[in-house]
């Protein structure tokens, strides 16, 4: 399965509730890297020279890393990728290897206008305890960026995080829209493609992403 969902559709809130639906493991291509690079595996090795230099890991690399995280046994009975090398077929290949294929492609999907509104009116706390606690809310941003917003419960400063701006939201959407569009284009042949409108309040957004999920897993 891969699941989509651009800068603050709410994946990071449905994606933990899918794991423990179907019991799967859910990836992050961005933290197998850092894994395979922190292990000193030769896959790692050869990302961590591109990542020193400030280039670009190949899409290569990145299905060499799934390929290595894949075969351990908590993937046995599938997994959740959460990222994507920018070349489908290249993971197709790698998947068709071992006799597996994408089955489900799930996309959150949200209109950039309201994403704007959710990203860049979120704070968080500036306190450490508070951020090892996921403490972050909605509101809109103050009048004046020099003014303090305090959280409302332990009246702690709150912060906005630097690509939370209205410009650098504008470069995520932008990249995300331009990797994502033609993978979902790729699978949507095979009607593996289920978009949700997650412009709706999480329970309903919940209840769409789980009547998507495969029914001879899904609790």
């Amino acid at each position: 399965m891969i699941l989509f969902g651009p800068p603050g559709a709410g994946k990071g809130s449905q994606a933990p509730k899918i794991v423990d639906v179907l019991g799967i493991p859910q990836l992050s291509t961005g933290d197998m890297l850092r894994a395979a690079v922190a292990a000193g595996t030769d896959v790692g090795k050869q990302a961590q020279g591109v990542m020193a230099s400030g280039g670009l890991v190949s899409d290569e690399l990145v299905v060499s890393i799934i390929r290595e995280r894949i075969t351990e046994p908590d993937c046995r009975g599938g997994f959740i990728l959460d990222g994507f090398p920018r070349t489908a077929k290249m993971l197709d290949e790698m998947l068709q290897a071992s006799g597996d294929a994408v089955t489900l492609v799930l996309a959150l999907e949200v209109p950039d206008e309201v994403l704007t509104e959710r990203i860049c009116g979120r704070r968080e706390s500036t306190s450490a305890a508070a951020q090892r606690r996921g403490r972050r809310l909605r509101r809109p941003p103050p009048p004046s960026p020099a003014q303090t917003m305090l959280d409302d419960e332990t009246s702690e400063p709150l912060m906005q995080r630097a690509d939370d701006t209205e410009e650098a939201l504008k470069t995520r959407l932008s990249a995300y829209h331009e990797q994502t569009v033609p993978i979902l284009a790729h699978y949507e042949p095979s009607g593996a493609v289920k978009r949700v409108d997650a412009n709706k309040a999480p329970a309903e957004v919940w209840a769409a992403i789980e009547s998507s999920l495969p029914t001879a897993v899904a609790k």
